[in-house]
């Protein structure tokens, strides 16, 4: 595929109600941005995705392989979250197309809502609620306790995690962490040395991990019973991350104080009745329908950090905080308007630099810039031109070559 973008007006499909932040963004910066607030069928999404050179969406548009096939155009996908599951990662860097996230914006937002629900389970909030809102006065201390002194065992001390633990100590909690990497410890968090060791010790249990194949049912029915009895779990990482039929035997056998569960194995794709998990009913249970980043200043974030790096990558070619593509970024050079910069992504085999370095030989290439990600390689090039009938021979002759995926003229 190739694209020259001189004089060209990028467009932009913005989904599921995709931050008004990144909708005036975006227009701002001279995009023709069409914006829908629920997620299109499938048939119209088809239709829709043939005509736009960029697609934002949230977490229930499904940009499968098969959907990016009639994606002629599409030169990136931001998704205006956390995760990126619901996009065939490969397929997209196969036809070029760079993807974009938010992975840190909402940190604040789930880490609160974690110290909420560590309050909430520990003075059995929810089921108080419950009670009286059915008319029954329940007024009880038994297995009602303070924060305070008590040990918070966090799995998985990134930015959310971290951010949790600052909170917790100052609410005179005790924290303890497990990660995979060699962290530096804020406050006096102490760090353990296995996931076991963590469940022993602690009273309440987090977890903020990645979906992978070693987080899958990383919490089971042998990992609940070594935790402490009248402990609690929250998950507000991943719905595969724990065994939820285990979990609830574990709450109604009484082994677990209580659990607050963000997450599930599957979850529907719109909001409505229907919704089933063998949690339902669990004493001292919350659960919340993902929505640990769902406060208005973590979409503004989420806006702000995803429509920022869609309009970069537009305009300069920087793939900086791409999830699928060779992260490259060059400067924008001084007298910028005197240069031409080829963008060009190409199958990662050897021999293609020389073969492209040929071609620009003869003119002065003021800046140049090659990384790859897998199969896949992208070159970013500032050159001097003379005219555009130059640009418009080098450009033929670089989306010519065999190994060419995308090539781009700003």
């Amino acid at each position: 595929m190739v694209f020259s973008q001189r004089q060209q007006i990028i467009r932009v499909l913005l989904l599921e109600n995709v931050n008004q932040v990144a909708v005036d963004h975006l227009r701002q910066s001279g995009f023709e941005v069409e914006h829908h607030a629920k997620a299109l069928p499938e048939d119209v999404l088809r239709e829709k995705i043939r005509n736009v050179h960029i697609v934002g969406i949230r977490s229930k548009t499904q940009l499968t392989a098969d959907i990016l096939k009639e994606a002629k155009q599409l030169l990136a996908i931001g998704c205006f979250c956390i995760g990126t599951n619901q996009v065939d990662l490969e397929a997209a860097a196969r036809q070029g197309i760079a993807v974009f996230n938010s992975p840190f914006s909402n940190s604040r937002s789930v880490a609160e809502l974690v110290l909420a629900e560590i309050i909430s389970l520990a003075r059995q909030l929810g089921d108080r609620n419950k009670e009286l809102h059915a008319g029954t006065w329940n007024k009880v201390s038994a297995r009602c306790y303070e924060i305070r002194g008590k040990t918070l065992g966090i799995v998985g001390y990134g930015h959310i995690g971290s951010q949790l633990s600052v909170l917790a100590e100052a609410m005179g909690m005790q924290v303890i962490f497990m990660d995979v990497l060699q962290l530096m410890p804020l406050g006096s968090a102490q760090p353990v040395a296995t996931l076991d060791e963590l469940l022993a010790k602690a009273d309440f249990v987090t977890l903020h991990v990645p979906e992978t194949p070693e987080t899958k049912l990383m919490i089971g029915a042998r990992e609940l019973q070594l935790m402490r009895p009248g402990s609690y779990l929250i998950n507000a990482s991943r719905g595969t991350v724990v065994d939820i039929p285990a979990l609830a035997e574990a709450l109604r056998s009484g082994h677990l104080g209580g659990a607050a569960v963000d997450v599930y194995p599957s979850e529907p794709f719109k909001n409505g009745p229907g919704f089933a998990t063998e949690l339902i009913g669990c004493p001292n249970t919350i659960l919340t329908p993902h929505i640990g980043g769902s406060t208005e200043e973590a979409q503004r974030a989420i806006g702000v950090e995803v429509s920022a790096a869609l309009q970069k990558f537009a305009q300069t070619g920087s793939t900086l905080g791409a999830v699928n593509y060779p992260e490259v970024n060059l400067r924008v050079a001084p007298g910028a308007g005197r240069f031409a910069r080829i963008l060009h992504t190409h199958q990662n085999v050897p021999g293609v630099l020389k073969e492209i370095n040929n071609i620009l030989a003869a003119h002065n290439v003021e800046k140049q810039l090659c990384d790859n990600r897998g199969d896949i390689a992208y070159l970013m090039a500032d050159l001097r031109v003379d005219n555009d009938e130059d640009l418009g021979e080098i450009f033929k002759k670089i989306s010519m070559t065999p190994t060419n995926i995308l090539t781009r003229v700003l």
